[in-house]
Parts: C-alpha cells; sequence; structure tokens
C-alpha cells in the first residue's frame, strides 16, 4: 500500500558560511610564500626548474641549429647565403649558451643535493 506524498513544507532556512564572509584575495593563506624560496627545499626547487628548462631549451635549439645549417647552400651564388650563414652561426653560438646555462644549473642542482 503506497502512503500519499507529504507536503513540503514552505521555510527555507539558510545559514552563512564563515569560510564565505572570510573569503578575500588578500588573505594570507593565498598569498605567495617568499620565505619558502630561501629553505633549502625552496632552492632545491628553483634549482630544478631552471635545470629542466635550459636542458629543454638546449637540446631544442641544438636541433634548430643541426637543420639551419643543413639547409645552407655552398653555392656563393644564392643571395640568401650571408643570411643563413649569420643564422646558423648565432644558432649554434645560442645553443652553446643555452649548454653552459644547462651545466651551470646542473652544478648549482647537484650541490644542493649533496647538502
Amino acid at each position: 500500500m503506497e502512503e500519499p506524498p507529504r507536503g513540503r513544507s514552505h521555510t527555507v532556512t539558510t545559514t552563512a558560511s564563515s569560510f564565505a564572509e572570510n573569503f578575500s584575495t588578500s588573505s594570507s593563506s593565498f598569498a605567495y610564500d617568499r620565505e619558502f624560496l630561501r629553505t633549502a627545499p625552496g632552492l632545491l626547487i628553483v634549482a630544478e626548474i631552471g635545470l629542466c628548462f635550459n636542458s629543454s631549451a638546449f637540446i631544442l635549439y641544438l636541433s634548430a641549429a643541426v637543420v639551419d645549417a643543413s639547409s645552407v647552400s655552398p653555392e656563393r651564388d644564392s643571395h640568401n647565403f650571408n643570411s643563413w650563414a649569420a643564422s646558423s652561426f648565432f644558432a649554434f653560438l645560442v645553443t652553446i649558451c643555452y649548454a653552459g646555462n644547462t651545466y651551470f644549473s646542473f652544478i648549482a642542482w647537484r650541490s644542493r643535493t649533496v647538502q
């Protein structure tokens, strides 16, 4: 036997949330923790990010420099020869800079993990 549906109350009860009242973007819980970067784990994270960025940039620039150098035609008649040669030179120069940066980032990361 089925019961007849009950009528619902027309009263609505609301409560204020303490979280909603205290929420603001200037709250200290959302503030950037500048002191974290001065700790050993903070420095290690920054060093790892730098190492990953520099090594990936080195690999990408190296591949671009190789493609750029292989596309230079050796004929002097080509009017873009000097432009292609200069771009290849500077591509390898940037690649060497990123390689050096990767090396120094690795040394910094390695010295922090040993401590």
